[in-house]
């Protein structure tokens, strides 16, 4: 039997995907179950850019694009970034992949060396790890506490930076935390990176419009133009324009680093889907009313279930000011009984305890790096939500000590 590469063995299966996977396999089987594991807006993409879909596959827009995305994409893309972050790229400083998740891979591939280190603040996105191993690259770890509101301080930053590091990624707002960093709190960040002009920084502003509040989203390079050469920054339509299954992602930074980034995917995938591409020039470029009108239903989504799970004894839980997840910290209930008697010992055990006993679907904090917390979207109807959160509260009133 052909074995798997040695690589393999450095990396894990996304821990959100698998419950996602393991919710509709209960669902098909006729459960009573509700699935908060899901990263994705539960609305519809919006018509007009299903209609410029369909025109692309009736005007025969179906063949090979260039391997970096359309020019007339790059252009919407240019004027994103132009209108939304007052930044100006050129064409060559832009690429477009198969999904956010696409580029950062792609910049990992190109620029990672075997001990090259990059610093991941935690809690983190599940992939991030992973990705910075399969390109045999250190993933640095570095817990942020909840007294900082889970962002990383300047002061935590320069404990980490080594002669080894390469990157730093930037989550804002953040998954799983909906945490976001102030303009001061990048300002106090990039006065830091620039003692370390060999740090480069990965920003991921992938839940840049589903805001919350007076929160006011700022990218690293909009305040800090002079790291502009040293920052990668990643986004795409997925989240703000409920197009999780089109698969379009860019970035943008420096020419050359864009070049090699697009020449790893000129092996792997070549270009992102032509009909997906011609989809996303249609939301980049069309209404965006409708972005401010969701993020006010998940705001409104959040609030209810805050109502609720405030109120749940030992658990507690942190405010976000966007994305669309709750991190909720369970550690006051490690240690102690369910009905059938089984003690909870970690956060696996709580979520796998809501699944059988809530029968709600959670993701354990640890696939994030926060121990002892699990994760919840809110990104599903209000009625569902509620319903879910208070099955919640009585599986946590039914462990006894």
């Amino acid at each position: 039997m052909l074995g798997v590469a040695n690589r393999l063995a450095c990396i894990k299966p996304s821990s959100t995907f698998a419950i996602v996977k393991k919710s509709a396999e209960l669902k098909k089987l006729g459960v009573d179950l509700i699935s908060l594991g899901a990263g994705e807006p539960d609305f519809d993409t919006p018509e007009s850019i299903k209609q410029a879909a369909i025109q692309a596959i009736k005007g025969g827009i179906t063949k090979y694009t260039a391997v970096e995305g359309l020019p007339a994409l790059k252009q919407a893309i240019q004027a994103k970034f132009k209108r939304d972050n007052h930044l100006d790229y050129t064409l060559a400083e832009l690429m477009v992949s198969s999904g956010a998740k696409q580029v950062i891979y792609n910049l990992f591939m190109a620029t990672l060396n075997p001990g090259d280190e990059v610093i991941i603040p935690a809690p983190y996105w599940v992939s991030y790890p992973d990705m910075v191993r399969l390109a045999d690259g250190v993933p640095v770890l570095t817990p942020c506490s909840r007294r900082d509101h889970f962002k990383l301080t300047p002061e935590r930053l320069a404990q980490q930076i080594t002669p080894k590091t390469k990157w730093l990624i930037l989550n804002s707002p953040n998954n799983p935390t909906g945490a976001g960093y102030s303009a001061q709190e990048l300002q106090a960040l990039a006065e830091c990176l620039r003692q370390y002009p060999q740090v480069h920084i990965l920003s991921d502003d992938i839940y840049e419009h589903i805001i919350f509040d007076d929160y006011q989203f700022f990218t690293l390079a909009q305040v800090a133009e002079d790291l502009k050469p040293r920052i990668v920054i990643v986004n795409g339509v997925s989240k703000a324009y409920s197009m999780t299954g089109w698969r379009i992602g860019y970035g943008a930074g420096p020419a050359p680093l864009i070049k090699a980034m697009t020449l790893v995917q000129s092996q792997s995938t070549s270009n992102p889907c032509s009909i997906s591409q011609m989809a996303a020039i249609e939301a980049l470029q069309g209404d965006q009313s409708f972005i401010q009108e969701q993020a006010l239903t998940f705001q409104k989504k959040r609030d209810g279930a805050l109502s609720i799970l405030k109120a749940i004894s030992g658990l507690e839980c942190y405010t976000p000011v966007g994305a669309f997840y709750l991190l909720i910290c369970c550690q006051s209930l490690l240690g102690r009984r369910t009905p059938t008697g089984q003690v909870i010992q970690d956060d696996h055990a709580f979520a796998d305890y809501l699944l059988n006993q809530a029968r709600v679907a959670v993701v354990p904090g640890s696939a994030f790096g926060a121990e002892g917390y699990f994760r919840i979207s809110y990104a599903l109807s209000l009625e569902e939500l509620e319903s879910a959160c208070i099955r919640i509260g009585q599986a946590c009133d039914q462990l006894t000590a």
